[in-house]
């Protein structure tokens, strides 16, 4: 019989996604089958602790933030001194084979923990560093999809400095660029949080004052007619893309509680119903904003199909989307043919591959000739 591997799922942290990442690594931790896996639970506090054992189990427990705190918009953290985190730390990594880092936004999604995990050199799923890191940037996240030649709505970015210097020209200028309604976002987050549409301008300052609470950079992007559709994307070199799925919300646009509240009106339709070459072209997109970031493992691409034009763009690409039971990621697998277990029993069978293909790198010191001489 061969020997379990030892997986850690790791989830939780300070981003204000922390009570969707509990939600994704409950269903992860259930799905993962026990005769391959010695699944083990590994919680990041708000204020950053790493807790494993019973209090990562409570954690799950409880759930994220204390009543009335929408996405853990309640407000800064206590953080602790780092010198208590590494110490935290050490104590709970101990001796895992691979991890999966369930962590949804920033410090997690944005390639802070897989940089941890490369100088470990512990394998785990998903993306890297660059490709992380990238992928939660709305801003570079973009940038790179115009260079690679892929369709993107159109947008502008500002920092917060430049807001509080010139904000009513700025604003003036945008608007006259993009025109209404605009979408009003935090360079860096997910699951809609600091998010804002804007219809009109008298409320254009405070949704850039929202969306500042979670990044000093901002990006302004055009609101569009459309239809929304999904594509899930797993593999490394040779990426594969799910069938796509359409969401269709219940809300003015897919909020956080359009997203994860028990009363939600949203629907989500799989197969999206698409014309053939449509439904081909929107996969065939997917693999090419996955690949424009160097993506690894998984990623959800989402696309904006705009109705005047009948056209498809790129919207943005999540690099650890949610496994939730609401979740697209794991839906748009599950009509395309795969089970969550023979997902993830593929996502780590990836991150391995991945791992033995860096460890072959002669990682930028120099090679020795076989005299032993540079």
């Amino acid at each position: 019989m061969n020997k379990q591997l030892a997986v850690g799922v790791v989830f939780g942290g300070r981003s204000g996604e922390h009570e969707v990442s509990l939600r994704s690594a409950a269903t992860i931790l259930s799905a993962l089958d026990p005769e391959k896996y010695h699944a083990i639970p590994i919680g990041i506090t708000r204020s950053g602790v790493w807790v494993a054992g019973p209090a990562a189990t409570e954690m799950l427990s409880l759930g994220g933030a204390p009543p009335g705190q929408v996405g853990g918009q309640g407000g800064p953290v206590e953080l602790l001194p780092p010198a208590r985190v590494l110490a935290s730390l050490s104590s709970v990594l101990g001796e895992l084979d691979v991890v999966i880092p369930v962590l949804h936004g920033t410090y997690g999604e944005d390639g802070t923990i897989q940089g941890l995990l490369e100088m470990l050199g512990i394998p785990y799923v998903g993306c890297g560093v660059l490709a992380s890191a990238a992928g939660m940037d709305k801003i570079v996240m973009k940038q790179l999809f115009r260079q690679s030649g892929l369709p993107v709505v159109e947008f502008r970015w500002f920092t917060s400095q430049d807001w509080a210097v010139q904000g009513d020209a700025l604003q003036m200028d945008i608007l006259r660029q993009l025109g209404l309604p605009v979408f009003v976002k935090p360079a860096n987050l997910g699951s809609s949080v600091g998010i804002t549409r804007v219809d009109d301008p008298a409320d254009f300052a405070t949704a850039v004052a929202l969306a500042a609470q979670y990044d000093r950079r901002i990006i302004v992007e055009k609101g569009y007619d459309v239809r929304e559709i999904e594509v899930s994307v797993l593999g490394n070199e040779q990426p594969e893309a799910s069938v796509p799925g359409e969401i269709i919300s219940g809300a003015a646009f897919y909020d956080y509680a359009d997203k994860y509240s028990p009363h939600s009106q949203s629907q989500l339709v799989i197969p999206a119903p698409l014309a053939p070459e449509q439904t081909e072209q929107v996969r065939h997109l997917a693999v090419r904003a996955f690949q424009a970031i160097d993506g690894a493992g998984l990623a959800r691409v989402d696309f904006f199909l705009l109705r005047q034009t009948n056209t498809l763009v790129v919207n943005e690409i999540n690099t650890m989307p949610g496994f939730t039971r609401i979740s697209m990621y794991p839906k748009l697998w599950e009509a395309s043919g795969w089970s969550l277990p023979a997902v993830l029993d593929r996502l780590i069978d990836l991150a391995f591959a991945r791992h033995a293909e860096k460890s072959r790198l002669a990682c930028g010191l120099p090679l020795e000739t076989s005299a032993g001489q540079p």
